[in-house]
C-alpha cells in the first residue's frame, strides 16, 4: 500500500506530502487543486509506461504543468504586506513526483533541457530518478539511482556501481535499468505501478462504448473507456464474486437484474428493471444507471489492482445512488487501495461513515495547500 505522495512544482502544487491510506478521500472547492492531484497520480503511472514525457506534451509541455507562482513566500507576503512578484529564481525549475510505499519508494525529478535542445526543445528531461527501501529515501537505504545519464545500482556483494552512463534525458531508469537479475526490485515496482487503474468521467452519452455491442472476451479489469463492460460483468459472475456483484445491483436498484447476452460471440448487456415487462438495453438506460454498472465493473475486478484512482465518479448519478457507491468503494478497499477525487457533499459524508482518510484542499496565493494534515519528512533524489 502506499502510504506516503510528494508532489512538487506541478500547477498548483508548489509542494505538497501527503499521507495515503486503504481509502483516501481528497476533496476541495471548484479551483483547489483537485484536478491538479489526480494528473499528478497519473503522471507518476505514465513513468512506469514509459508515456510521462509524452503525457506531459499533451498538457502543453512542462512549462505548461510547472508552478507559476513565486519560488518561496516570504511572511510579509503572506501576510499580506507585500505584492507578489518573481525574484531571481536559486533552484533549478523542476517538476517533482514520488510515492512511498510498505516496502519500497520511488521519487523522479523533470527539468528543462539544457541548450542547445535541437527540435525537441519543448521535451522535459529526466534529471534523477531514485527506488529506495523504507519511507524515506537516505543514501543508506537507496539501491538504485540515477543523476543525469549515470544510474547507480548495488551489486550483489553491497557495493555501489555505475551500471549505464549513458541513459538518454528522456527516458526513464524504470524502463531501461530494470533487470530480473541485476535489479529485480526495480522490475517488481514498475510492474505494479503498471497495475494501477485511473477511472475518470465514463462516457455515457448516445455514442459511448459502453452502450455498444462488441465480441467479449475475458475481462479481469474494465479499460479505461468502459467499451468491455458486459464482458467484465461476465467475468465477474465466472471468476470472480458474483455474490457481490447481485448485492451491489440489488443495493443501488432493488429489484433489477443484469443479464449478458451472447449473439456468436458479440456481447450485449440486458438490465431488467422491477415493473417493466422486457429488459433495457444498453441504449436505454440511463446516463447514471450506465455510469453506476461501469463502476461496479471497475471495483469488483477480480484481479484488484494495487490502486484504483476514481475522479469525480458521483458525476450524472442520482444523489440516491450515492450511499450505495460509498458502501461499494468501501468493500473494494478491502482488496486493494483506493484514492477518490470529489466535490460532492454527500458522497464525501457517506465516504466518511465508512473511515476514509480525508484531505481537503484549500488555495492559499494560488498555491494548493491541506490545512491540518500530517506532516511527513520526504527526501528528493540529487541532481
Amino acid at each position: 500500500m502506499l502510504h506516503t505522495l510528494a508532489i512538487s512544482g506541478y500547477r498548483s502544487i508548489r509542494d505538497l506530502v501527503l499521507p495515503l491510506d486503504r481509502l483516501t478521500l481528497v476533496t476541495g472547492r471548484n479551483g483547489t487543486g483537485k484536478s491538479s492531484f489526480y494528473r499528478a497520480l497519473r503522471l507518476l503511472a505514465e513513468v512506469a509506461q514509459g508515456r510521462v514525457i509524452a503525457s506531459l506534451a499533451a498538457e502543453g509541455g512542462l512549462t505548461s504543468t510547472l508552478w507559476a507562482g513565486p519560488e518561496k513566500f516570504s511572511r510579509a507576503l503572506k501576510q499580506g504586506e507585500a505584492p507578489v512578484e518573481g525574484l531571481r529564481r536559486k533552484d533549478s525549475v523542476s517538476l517533482k513526483l514520488g510515492f512511498a510505499s510498505e516496502d519500497y519508494g520511488y521519487a523522479i525529478d523533470l527539468g528543462m533541457p539544457k541548450p542547445p535542445a535541437g527540435a525537441f526543445m519543448l521535451d522535459p528531461e529526466i534529471k534523477a530518478e531514485a527506488v529506495w527501501a523504507g519511507d524515506v529515501l537516505s543514501r543508506r537505504n537507496v539501491f538504485a539511482s540515477r543523476a543525469g545519464p549515470s544510474v547507480t545500482a548495488l551489486d550483489p556483494r553491497g557495493y555501489r556501481e555505475v551500471i549505464t552512463a549513458t541513459m538518454p534525458p528522456f527516458e526513464s531508469m524504470m524502463m531501461h535499468a530494470a533487470d530480473p537479475k541485476g535489479l529485480p526490485e526495480l522490475l517488481h515496482l514498475r510492474e505494479r505501478m503498471r497495475s494501477w487503474r485511473f477511472y475518470d468521467h465514463f462516457r455515457t452519452d448516445a455514442e459511448a462504448p459502453a452502450r455498444r455491442t462488441r465480441v467479449g472476451t475475458r475481462t479481469p479489469m474494465l479499460s479505461a473507456d468502459g467499451g468491455d463492460l458486459p464482458a467484465a460483468l461476465q467475468t465477474i459472475r465466472e471468476i470472480g464474486d458474483p455474490d457481490g456483484l447481485n448485492a451491489a445491483i440489488e443495493d443501488a436498484f432493488p429489484g433489477a437484474s443484469l443479464e449478458v447476452r451472447s449473439d456468436n460471440g458479440r456481447f450485449e448487456l440486458l438490465m431488467g428493471q422491477h415493473g417493466l415487462l422486457r429488459a433495457l438495453g444498453p441504449a436505454e438506460l440511463s446516463d447514471g444507471t450506465l455510469r453506476y454498472l461501469l463502476l461496479v465493473a471497475a471495483l469488483l475486478t477480480p484481479r484488484p489492482p494495487e490502486l484504483i484512482v476514481l475522479n469525480e465518479p458521483e458525476t450524472s448519478l442520482h444523489p440516491d445512488l450515492l450511499a450505495p457507491l460509498a458502501r461499494l468503494i468501501a468493500r473494494a478497499a478491502k482488496e486493494c487501495q483506493l484514492v477518490v477525487v470529489t466535490h460532492d457533499d454527500a458522497l464525501k459524508q457517506a465516504l466518511l461513515a465508512e473511515d476514509a482518510l480525508h484531505h481537503e484542499l484549500v488555495k492559499e496565493l494560488g498555491e494548493t495547500l491541506v490545512p491540518g494534515a500530517e506532516e511527513l519528512s520526504w527526501t528528493w533524489p540529487s541532481r
